[in-house]
């Protein structure tokens, strides 16, 4: 281990942060074994990726399947059924009975950057509005997007223009809804006309920002501000998708429709691909050529993508995604009284948080949120930090995870609390 820690030392950049000190052998839904043969319980989930576990067998069968008839052609050279086939699922299955088309991607920078570029060749305007403690990519323009400096930001400046910022409704940071819509207001009077906003972008629950749900009377409003001005709302859901929220999509617990809406992650059970779905005659704009890549919509990642679907419906992943997160937040809650760093337990479905404060004050806890993942980590959980002060803890174990592990890995959850 130690040798193997010392050549990726030498071999691999800093800049690509890890957080475990051991490395992957194997793993099977919710559990990992390193190569020294421990074995962990997985509730980070590659940083939500695996709402259908590892290598779940469906999604094995498929991409093995596929894998026998051929790898890759470019879909723009060469077109193949299952990315039409997908398309075709997704725009049924989103939000909105409305006409809508599909354009597959890699990553999910990359279906957001489309959804920019989407939108701008639809309403010939150039400006983006985003939010403060959003995450939207790695990428120039999705690092612009993103409202997070340290550490996404750091040295990689200067970003593209005409990105601005409004505050992100927070209550437990003391951001109403109120606030956050006249912070739109606001950057129209200081900042930027509306007739220059091609696009709002949110997302529905927040997820580096500390799995902050937007409440439903901004998301209302939202849609009110782009109504009124001409402006198209695109949702990010790339980390809070299919089934994670209690809903197979986020936007479902809201009484309006995002124009566009970005997927990634867990779409593909571990394999790279993300997409764009929206009203047909929106993703139409840009011209032929204008949207697509080499690796976009990758064969492989569509078969899977394609038995990922199929899981979350027959394992009813939906319904177990709002009973998983019912049983943690009752757990957390329960803790309350003998943890009183316990500020916040918040989230929809089992897109689930455990915010940090020093007691009796409203002053994030980063050092309290550390100490609790590492804990977890010696004991065999693996837990996952975010949020604008790194005050809070995100939950993305696999939907498929059995009963007793998951009962496992609660009873670590509270030692590591009491630790």
């Amino acid at each position: 281990m130690s040798d193997l820690l010392k050549r990726k030392a030498e071999a691999t950049p800093r800049g690509v942060g890890v957080m475990c000190e051991f490395f992957a052998d194997h793993a099977k839904n919710a559990e990992i074994w390193d190569t020294a043969g421990k074995r962990y319980i997985d509730f980070a989930g590659g940083i939500g990726v695996l709402n259908t576990g590892h290598l779940h067998p469906k999604v094995q069968a498929a991409v093995s399947a596929q894998l026998q008839k051929f790898s890759h052609t470019c879909y723009q050279v060469i077109p193949y059924e299952s990315y039409v086939s997908l398309a075709e699922k997704l725009n049924r299955k989103s939000p909105g009975s409305h006409a809508k088309k599909t354009a597959f991607f890699s990553t999910g920078a990359e279906a957001v950057e489309n959804a920019v570029k989407i939108a701008r060749a639809a309403t010939g305007r150039p400006a983006i509005i985003a939010f403060g403690s959003a995450f939207h990519g790695r990428s120039m323009l999705t690092m612009a997007l993103t409202g997070k400096v340290v550490p996404y930001k750091v040295g990689f400046g200067p970003f593209p223009g005409d990105i601005y910022h409004a505050p992100f409704p927070n209550e437990t940071h003391g951001t109403s809804t109120a606030d956050a819509l006249a912070g739109i207001e606001k950057l129209f009077k200081y900042d930027v006309e509306p007739s220059r906003v091609a696009a709002i972008i949110f997302e529905p629950v927040q997820g580096e920002g500390g799995f902050v749900p937007a409440p439903a009377d901004f998301v209302r409003g939202l849609r009110a501000i782009c109504d009124q001005h001409g402006i198209l709302l695109i949702a990010d859901e790339v980390q809070a998708g299919f089934a994670r929220t209690g809903k197979l999509f986020a936007m479902e617990h809201y009484d309006v429709l995002p124009d566009l809406t970005t997927l990634a992650k867990s779409l593909a059970g571990g394999f790279p691909l993300s997409a764009v779905v929206g009203r047909a005659e929106i993703m139409d704009a840009p011209m032929p050529g204008g949207l697509g890549g080499t690796y976009a919509g990758h064969p492989l990642a569509l078969a899977a993508a394609e038995a990922v679907l199929d899981v979350i419906e027959e394992e009813h992943l939906v319904e177990r995604s709002q009973k998983l997160g019912a049983l943690l937040q009752e757990k957390l809650r329960s803790l309350k009284s003998v943890i009183p760093q316990i500020a916040d337990v918040r989230g929809p479905g089992s897109m689930v948080a455990v915010e940090f404060m020093k007691p009796g004050t409203h002053e994030p806890d980063a050092a309290f949120t550390k100490k609790v993942q590492a804990e977890a980590l010696k004991r065999g959980l693996l837990l996952l930090t975010c949020g604008t002060y790194y005050n809070v803890v995100r939950f993305l174990y696999p939907l498929t995870i059995e009963d007793a592990v998951f009962e496992e890995a609660l009873g670590i959850l509270e030692a590591s609390l009491k630790a």
